[in-house]
């Protein structure tokens, strides 16, 4: 009887034992196929309440829409969460510096969102000691131009970007001569300064490429630029470059049309696009036969590979800010962000990230245009530049029949000196 009951225990036991080593396999089997996840803060840069409020919910609605998606399909797999927390500089210099060191304190972020100069002025000197990079939307400035750097832009200088265009035009004039230039430029802001001095160091130094003809120093808000322009005209200006704003773009445009020379085009850049400066002259119509020149996708209705990815941020990521400049311009740096990254997670593993970690694998390893779905071309820093100095191309967009289009793409940015 005493054998029977101690025999008839053990199944019970054993079968307790069984149950018991299942359900830790269970969890075992479980936990191994859920990767555990470090979650890391970026600090955004934004201006919600300044100059460009009024197209900051574009670039930082566009910024947040790479990072949800690289959460859900890449980072989800390496086992990082990223977390964004935006800061309304007011695109102040003092605001920003107020403000940094505050937002370091409550994310200890591994990267920066920048939005334009004042968070480079601001930061540049303090990012090095506190192992922070930033990444900028804009294209770079020469006075930038400096070996170790902690802010980094996706896109080359405006005078990188500008010469690419002009070489392109150039052959698509044909013949052997050197284009005649002509600029519309200010003293009134350093980075303006920088454009046409970068310019001109360029064709002294190409002058079988480029002849600059003139360069007009305008009001920061020209109204009325006839003169000036028929200055240009009189020395046979083939093509006027404006980088600064919409007016003076207005103001050229208005003068060349007064003179009846709507032949000689303008170009121009991300922040005075097409679209915005045919807004501000009363219709892209009025742009017919102009260009704009800089290094990330164009946002026409093609469509293009950039145009898919934002379609699928809006319609998978709720993202609901348009396909234009500003968002694009958000796209731009949340790529950089993110790919850099994840291939710094991929090196060191996803628990071992920080600031000092993603600024090294962005001076050592590329972002490549497939990367990127072509809203960049392929990208190499390294601690020469803060932005990519070769191997760099822009697309060029146009005006044709009415209709914004894509004139040509990957066109190669020439090797430029410091200036």
């Amino acid at each position: 009887m005493v054998f029977s009951k101690k025999f008839n225990k053990r199944p019970v036991q054993s079968r307790a034992w069984m149950f018991a080593a299942a359900a830790e396999l269970s969890m075992l089997f479980a936990g191994a196929g859920a990767q555990a996840q470090t979650t890391y803060n970026l600090a955004g840069l934004a201006d919600f309440t300044g100059p460009y409020a009024d197209i900051m919910k574009d670039v930082t609605g566009c910024r947040r829409g790479v990072v949800d998606w690289w959460n859900s399909e890449v980072g989800k797999e390496l086992g990082v969460a990223l977390k964004i927390k935006d800061y309304d500089t007011r695109y102040d210099v003092a605001q920003v510096a107020s403000l940094w060191p505050g937002a370091k304190s409550e994310l200890n972020p591994i990267l920066v969102f920048g939005i334009g100069g004042p968070d480079a002025t601001a930061l540049q000197e303090r990012l090095p000691n506190d192992k922070v990079p930033m990444i900028m939307a804009t294209a770079g400035y020469g006075y930038g131009w400096k070996p170790n750097p902690w802010v980094f832009n996706a896109r080359p200088t405006y005078p990188h970007e500008a010469t690419a265009f002009m070489e392109w035009f150039r052959k698509k004039r044909g013949g052997d001569g050197a284009l005649k230039l002509g600029i519309i430029s200010s003293e009134a802001s350093p980075a303006y300064v920088d454009i046409h001095k970068g310019m001109e160091k360029y064709a002294k130094e190409n002058p079988k490429l480029l002849e600059v003809v003139e360069t007009i120093y305008a009001e920061v808000q020209p109204t009325d630029l006839t003169p000036q322009v028929a200055r240009l005209v009189r020395k046979g200006v083939e093509v006027i470059q404006i980088q600064t704003n919409t007016a003076a773009v207005v103001a050229t445009r208005r003068a060349l049309q007064s003179l009846g020379k709507t032949n000689i085009p303008i170009m121009m850049s991300a922040h005075n696009s097409l679209l915005a400066s045919g807004k501000a002259i009363g219709g892209l119509a009025q742009m017919e036969g102009n260009y704009e020149a800089y290094g990330m996708a164009i946002p026409t209705e093609d469509k293009t590979t950039a145009r898919g990815f934002y379609e699928k941020l809006r319609d998978k990521y709720k993202v609901t800010a348009g396909y234009n400049v500003p968002c694009l311009m958000g796209l731009n740096q949340a790529i950089v962000a993110v790919r850099t990254i994840e291939n710094a997670a991929k090196a060191v593993g996803p628990t071992k990230l920080t600031g000092e970690v993603v600024r090294k694998t962005l001076v050592t390893t590329p972002i490549t245009a497939e990367q990127s779905f072509g809203v960049l071309p392929t990208l190499t820093f390294s601690e020469d530049a803060p932005f990519p100095t070769r191997g760099l191309t822009v697309n060029i967009g146009t005006v044709q029949d009415g209709k914004y289009t894509i004139a040509d793409q990957n066109v190669a940015v020439p090797v430029l000196n410091k200036w």
